[in-house]
């Protein structure tokens, strides 16, 4: 007899391949660095038909990311260290979004671990391609 507390769980049809969940060891996975100095990346999902990705960074104390517009939404949630700009900074457990649109430089002043969600890919006006193009 079940216990009031235990649930059964229910039956249910083995997933299509396509709908599988696709789990990540991302603490496995090696880095791999950027066209800018001092910064690393793994890259956790990326479509490229939407341009859709999510990447986990990892900047050198010092380093910058350069004058960049995020041509759509951009979500980061900081893990160590602390992100800085024009309007304002981030640090551990600290969370920034910015709209499609925005327009800015980020710093790194003692380095940083951070995962980003990016709805399309960055735009670069010194012309280096974005990390998924």
């Amino acid at each position: 007899m079940t216990q009031p507390h235990e649930q059964r769980s229910p039956a249910r049809p083995s997933q299509p391949p396509n709908l599988r969940s696709r789990y990540v060891d991302a603490a496995a996975m090696a880095w791999h660095p950027t066209d800018f100095p001092g910064i690393d990346m793994k890259i956790l999902y990326a479509d490229a038909d939407s341009g859709m990705s999510t990447i986990l960074f990892r900047m050198a104390p010092g380093s910058v990311v350069p004058l960049h517009e995020h041509t759509a939404l951009e979500q980061t949630y900081i893990l160590s260290g602390r992100l800085v700009d024009d309007e304002g900074e981030v640090g551990p457990g600290g969370f920034v979004w910015r709209p499609g649109g925005n327009i800015h430089i980020a710093r790194a002043p003692e380095g940083a671990t951070f995962l980003s969600v990016f709805m399309k890919p960055n735009r670069f006006f010194g012309g280096a391609k974005f990390f998924t193009e």
